[in-house]
């Protein structure tokens, strides 16, 4: 995997993406490979429903009823971002591995990994206060990170798409 990032065009992306909780090398590769250009969606909530991470919706009239997560959409980031919800569990901090995979990444980048371990480890321990159901809890917290990823994915985006231009 690291010779085949070595000249991919995303590295840029998978390399910002590890400076987050949780994101190493194939977790970061499998993400960006499975979901493509991120721009493409012109909100969030469009990537999560590419994800199946919103709710199904049954509805007739004026009776609506939500269900569990549509599950409509590609089942390999779905799962790794539900896998990566867990690591948000526990009160914010940069660890050691984080702080090196983070050596190197603008600041910006630095400051939206930490926006976003604060944002979802305070949703994930009031979620947990509520008692919700720990799979819940992370899906939860998964389409949450969906959104913090997608900001990352066409900033970045942006950003190449400027230099190329130029």
């Amino acid at each position: 995997m690291l010779q085949l990032l070595s000249d991919w065009q995303r590295k840029p992306l998978v390399d910002a993406l590890m400076a987050f909780k949780g994101f190493k090398l194939v977790a970061a590769m499998v993400t960006v490979s499975e979901i493509g250009t991120f721009s493409r969606f012109e909100h969030p909530k469009e990537l999560m429903a590419f994800l199946g991470l919103v709710p199904t919706e049954n509805s007739s009239g004026n009776k609506q009823s939500r269900g569990g997560i549509s599950k409509c959409g590609n089942p390999h980031v779905r799962w790794i971002l539900i896998e990566q919800a867990t690591h948000y569990r526990v009160p914010p901090k940069v660890s050691a591995q984080l702080s090196k995979r983070q050596e190197g990444a603008k600041s910006w980048i630095k400051e939206l990994s930490w926006k976003t371990q604060t944002r979802l480890s305070h949703r994930f321990s009031t979620l947990r206060k509520r008692q919700l159901h720990h799979n819940k809890i992370k899906v939860s917290v998964a389409r949450e990170l969906t959104a913090f990823l997608w900001e990352l994915g066409t900033r970045i985006e942006a950003k190449q798409d400027a230099t190329t231009q130029n």
